[in-house]
C-alpha cells in the first residue's frame, strides 16, 4: 500500500473519538440548506487522477454503484467538520512544482505530511470513506478559484444539498456560496467517469 495502515488507522480513531475544532460542533443539521449542481453530462478524466489510478489502483478498479446522498444527521456534520480541521492543520502545504518537481498534476495521498489541495481533498475523501461514510456522496471537484488558478476540492452531496470541504477554509460552505467556477467532478456511480458542471444552481428538494 501506499501509506501506513497502523498510521491511518489511528489518524481516523483520533479524529472520530474528538480532535478539537471552533465553530459548528454543537450545531444541529435542521437550519443547514444548499442547492444541488446542475451536470452537463461526461468530460474528461484530469490527468491527476489517471496517473494516482496507475498507481494505486486499489483505489480506483471499483464497481459502479448507485447514487447515493449522505444524510446529513448532526453526526454526520460534526465528522465533516473535524475531518476537515483536522487535514488541514496537519498537513504543510506546498505546491505541486515544489514537492513533486513537474508541472503535471501529481495526485496522491499526504505519505511525507505534505501537499497541495488535490492531497488535501483526496485524504479528506480517503478518511471519510475509512469512516464509513459512501463513497458516491464524496466527489472530487475540479474549480477556478478566486483568483482565475485551478483548485481541487471535496463536494460532499447530501439530502440538504452539497457543500464543500476545502483547504482554503476551515469552515464547510453550500458549494455556491465559495465564489468558485466549477468545471467538473466525479461522477456519483464510478468514481472513474467525471462530468462537467453547469454554474446555475438548482435548488435541493429539502423536507
Amino acid at each position: 500500500m501506499g501509506f501506513n495502515k497502523i498510521a491511518q488507522a489511528l489518524s481516523v480513531t483520533l479524529i472520530l473519538a474528538g480532535v478539537s475544532f471552533a465553530y459548528a460542533q454543537n450545531a444541529g443539521t435542521h437550519e443547514l440548506r444548499a442547492s444541488t449542481a446542475t451536470l452537463n453530462g461526461p468530460t474528461s478524466v484530469p490527468y491527476g487522477w489517471v496517473d494516482f489510478c496507475g498507481r494505486e489502483p486499489q483505489e480506483c478498479n471499483q464497481p459502479a454503484l448507485p447514487a447515493v446522498d449522505l444524510d446529513l444527521t448532526p453526526a454526520v456534520w460534526r465528522m465533516l467538520n473535524k475531518v476537515n480541521l483536522h487535514v488541514n492543520r496537519t498537513i504543510v502545504p506546498i505546491s505541486n512544482f515544489d514537492h513533486w518537481g513537474t508541472l503535471l498534476d501529481h495526485w496522491d495521498y499526504p505519505k511525507d505530511g505534505k501537499g497541495d489541495c488535490k492531497i488535501y481533498a483526496l485524504w479528506k475523501r480517503k478518511i471519510l470513506m475509512d469512516a464509513g461514510l459512501p463513497r458516491q456522496a464524496l466527489l472530487m471537484t475540479i474549480v477556478r478559484d478566486l483568483n482565475g488558478e485551478g483548485h481541487t476540492i471535496l463536494t460532499v452531496k447530501t439530502d440538504r444539498g452539497e457543500f464543500i470541504l476545502d483547504n482554503l477554509r476551515d469552515d464547510i460552505r453550500p458549494w455556491d456560496a465559495t465564489g468558485y467556477h466549477f468545471l467538473k467532478r466525479q461522477s456519483q456511480q464510478n468514481p472513474n467517469v467525471w462530468v462537467g458542471i453547469a454554474q446555475e444552481a438548482k435548488v435541493s428538494s429539502l423536507n
